[in-house]
């Protein structure tokens, strides 16, 4: 099936948001940076973003960027510029997303724009460069990235780019979004920060062992809003941090323990009830638009 393209030329491709299950240092390499250990649970809710295809070389952003972040910094032009630099094939694109993942709350945002914008103009312009290629020129913009480009959950090591598939039971989130951005950078700095903690394995993280975020104790203390809301989802199940932000999430077996959950948050809380995906919107995109 041919990818669907409107009469201006644009096409549409999910840019699905993540969870971090859990999350660990384990230690530092001598570049400085820190050895982790996580799990990717990618979502069936995220960003939509569009593309059009140019023949002048030009990479463009199509209306606002996110806030405070110029478009030469958008992950999303960066990952086009980047994929010009690697192919000669590649002539230009116009991008624009539609937000719905909000940015600073570890949900992956930003990077899974990155990841889309790699692996659909990679189908829409022919370059046929791989999953392995595009996830090397991920992780050039971003840890995050690769995961998105590959498109499985996954048990992730290293800076987050040793990825593991793994098959997860079905699950629905409750996420809450506190509406603060928490700067990574700080938090990674933070001394404070728990970096040696013992290397898990997958069963441990099955058994339900190591479902904690180190960064969990430091936000918490940081950001009264993350803590207000932790407090209320305590009410209604077991919180989690994902990743470095301020996202909370809450995990059910069902839909409608979520929904019953989110109906007894404040109304004016950024919330929404998602399901876990088995497998990356984007990836099943992709596969259908080359059927």
């Amino acid at each position: 099936m041919p990818v669907p393209v409107d009469a201006d030329g644009w096409s549409a491709w999910p840019a699905p948001a993540k969870l971090n299950l859990f999350l660990e240092i384990t230690g530092r390499r001598p570049d400085g940076y820190h050895e982790l250990q996580s799990v990717f649970r990618i979502l069936e809710w995220g960003d939509t973003v569009h593309l059009r295809p140019r023949r002048d070389g030009v990479v463009r952003r199509v209306g606002a960027s996110v806030e405070g972040v110029a478009e030469a910094d958008d992950l999303a032009v960066r990952a086009a510029k980047l994929l010009a630099s690697s192919s000669n094939a590649f002539k230009g694109a116009d991008i624009r997303i539609e937000k719905r993942i909000p940015a600073g709350g570890g949900f992956g945002g930003g990077s899974s724009d990155a990841a889309t914008v790699l692996c659909a103009l990679d189908r829409l312009c022919g370059l046929s460069l791989g999953v392995q290629a595009l996830a090397r020129l991920g992780l050039a913009l971003g840890a995050d990235v690769p995961v998105f480009v590959h498109g499985d959950n996954a048990w992730a090591e290293g800076v987050g780019e040793r990825l593991q598939p793994m098959v997860l039971p079905p699950a629905w989130y409750l996420l809450v979004s506190p509406g603060v951005h928490v700067p990574t950078a700080e938090l990674f700095r933070a001394p404070d920060l728990t970096r040696d903690a013992a290397p898990a394995k997958i069963s441990d993280f099955l058994s339900g062992q190591r479902l904690g975020n180190c960064f969990e104790p430091l936000v918490r203390r940081r950001e009264p809003a993350v803590e207000a809301v932790f407090q209320a989802l305590s009410e209604v199940g077991a919180p989690r941090l994902t990743g470095t932000g301020s996202g909370c999430f809450v995990e059910f077996a069902d839909r409608a323990s979520a929904q019953a959950a989110l109906e007894r948050l404040p109304a004016q809380w950024q919330a929404w009830v998602v399901a876990g995906a088995e497998v990356s919107p984007l990836r099943a995109a992709l596969a259908q638009a080359t059927t």
